[in-house]
């Protein structure tokens, strides 16, 4: 199957299960994670109509997407991954979604960045629903304070959540723990689901499904494995 094959073939997926639960298929939005791949990859799903993309490292989006941008000014781009506290000025200029804010301290400079720019970006908080010690994301138990903090101490524009299971446990209690605490803070955005559950994030209420491999295809991570994670300065 040909890139826009597959593009096809997912709108189908998605539509298929929204309508199994009763949901219209315009109520989920398809995030194409485009990361590691080139700007000509990506070309042909943008002369399909697609326009939702996310990247998981903000140096990558920044050279891949300016010129992309400038032929198709609609896109609306994903941050997806950690985001570190000296590209906060960066994500901001690059990004319309932030989906990864996890901490304090990148609440506060996120919120310093984007009144600086004056720019409102949307955001999500991830949520490590299974408490991993290597993942990013606040603990489910913290999630309703650290909702509170981003709302009413920062005022950042908090549209949803958004969670990556555990890769070894079943998807579902994890999707749906983060539904319960996104409705317990008024909350109507989540972002779960990738290629290999995302009819079923679909069936527990995801908004956002975030599909890359079974639309890009296989990935050759090399060097553009995700770094790890360094909190220093915010660049000025």
């Amino acid at each position: 199957m040909s890139i826009t094959e597959r593009l096809n073939a997912a709108r189908e997926a998605i539509a298929r299960a929204a309508q199994d639960c009763g949901r219209d298929p315009e109520s989920v939005s398809l995030v194409c994670v485009t990361k590691t791949f080139p700007a000509e990859d990506v070309l042909p799903l943008l002369e399909a109509g697609q326009r939702v993309f996310g990247e998981n490292r903000v140096q990558e989006a920044r050279e891949k997407w300016p010129a992309l941008r400038a032929r198709f000014p609609d896109i609306e781009l994903h941050l997806l991954g950690p985001l570190q506290s000296n590209k906060v000025r960066e994500a901001v200029e690059t990004f319309d979604v932030i989906e990864s804010v996890d901490r304090a301290k990148i609440v506060a400079a996120l919120a310093a960045e984007m009144a600086r720019q004056n720019k409102r970006l949307r955001c999500f908080l991830q949520v490590n629903t299974g408490e991993e010690p290597q993942k990013a994301g606040i603990a489910p138990q913290e999630s309703d304070a650290f909702v509170a903090l981003c709302r009413d101490v920062h005022e950042l524009p908090v549209e949803g959540l958004m969670c990556v299971p555990p890769a070894d446990e079943q998807a579902s209690p994890h999707f749906a723990l983060l539904a319960d605490i996104a409705a317990r803070n008024g909350l109507r955005r989540l972002s779960m689901g990738m290629s290999a559950d995302f009819e079923l994030a679909i069936q527990l209420g995801a908004t956002h499904v975030r599909i890359g491999s079974a639309i890009m295809g296989a990935r050759d991570y090399g060097e553009a494995a995700e770094p790890a994670r360094q909190d220093v300065s915010v660049s000025k």
